[in-house]
């Protein structure tokens, strides 16, 4: 009973050095988060080449339907998927949401899913209710336009084409202004 006693003693004693220890190492991470934040300043994923208030370069394609699409004149926001992105299939409910809420128009919104395949993905379903569909190969005339630079990409545009935001989620983009701001 006694080696028993001793043995729990022992165990308890080094859970209890373990314990100090990680303390020691979190605050130590929390010190170089902090140094490296004040040094480099906090970074944000840049999902585009494009910055907001550039305008975008004149593109032609062709949704999956054959209409042709010109751009960025009548365009308000444009979603880049890709067939090789995880976290795309995740993205495409939100940016449906995100038409559906602000009154987009589906001739106003372009999803352009990137990759090898000549159909739709199965998460791509609900996007032709709601935009232009395309599909194009990587650094196709689109995604070149918008200068990609990972997926999901969103870009939301004023009226005139010019960039008023992008980002990798759009639950984070504002809401687009009226048409009749300008």
């Amino acid at each position: 009973m006694v080696i028993l006693a001793a043995a729990v003693a022992v165990v308890g004693a080094l859970c209890l050095v373990d314990l100090v220890l990680t303390l020691g190492v979190l605050r130590r991470l929390r010190e170089h988060t902090e140094i490296i934040n004040q040094q480099y300043g906090p970074r944000q994923m840049q999902v585009m080449g494009l910055a907001p208030a550039d305008t975008v370069p004149p593109f032609a394609t062709v949704t999956v339907g054959g209409e042709p699409v010109t751009g960025p004149s009548g365009l308000r926001m444009v979603a880049f998927f890709s067939t090789s992105c995880s976290i795309c299939p995740e993205r495409v409910p939100p940016f449906v949401e995100y038409l559906s809420a602000h009154g987009l128009a589906p001739e106003s919104a372009l999803a352009v899913i990137v990759g090898p395949a000549k159909e739709l993905p199965p998460y791509a379903s609900p996007l032709p209710q709601v935009a232009q569909v395309c599909l194009e190969a990587e650094n196709g005339a689109v995604g070149s336009a918008f200068k990609v630079a990972g997926y999901p990409a969103f870009c939301l545009l004023d009226e005139t084409g010019v960039v008023a935001a992008t980002g990798y989620n759009p639950t984070m983009l504002p809401e687009p202004e009226p048409a009749s701001a300008r």
